[in-house]
């Protein structure tokens, strides 16, 4: 599954897992290495993160339940405590940098599209 800036139409991941069971939302990213360039994990539900036994920096996206961004923090270093922010519903953690790589900002839709599915810009 891809996740896609619906606002700019630019690829986030174009392999987004999903982590929505107690395990899997448990164990996120942490014990992994690194989290490849193409890649990104969708925690749901979730509202805040942490990025304890982790050994690298992560982007990471808050989303409401329409799938707009309401708070983003970038670079987040290992051991450290992801903010609460308002409205939040699931987050997305995706590899540092890929933030400003692909110019999602607060107010972007995202949008998860599974494959043979066609890409749809949500207008704003």
């Amino acid at each position: 599954m891809k996740l896609v800036n619906g606002s700019n139409g630019k690829i986030l991941a174009e392999d987004l897992k999903v982590a929505d069971t107690f395990l899997s939302r448990l164990r996120g990213l942490m014990f992994t290495d690194t989290l490849p360039s193409n890649c990104a994990l969708h925690i749901i539900p979730c509202r805040s993160i942490h990025s304890f036994f982790m050994n690298y920096a992560i982007d990471v996206v808050y989303l409401n339940a329409n799938m707009q961004i309401v708070a983003i923090d970038e670079a987040v270093a290992p051991g450290k405590i992801g903010k609460l922010h308002k409205g939040t519903i699931s987050v997305v953690e995706l590899p540092a940098g890929k933030v400003a790589a692909t110019e999602t900002r607060v107010g972007n839709y995202l949008q998860k599209i599974e494959k043979g599915e066609d890409l749809y810009v949500k207008q704003i």
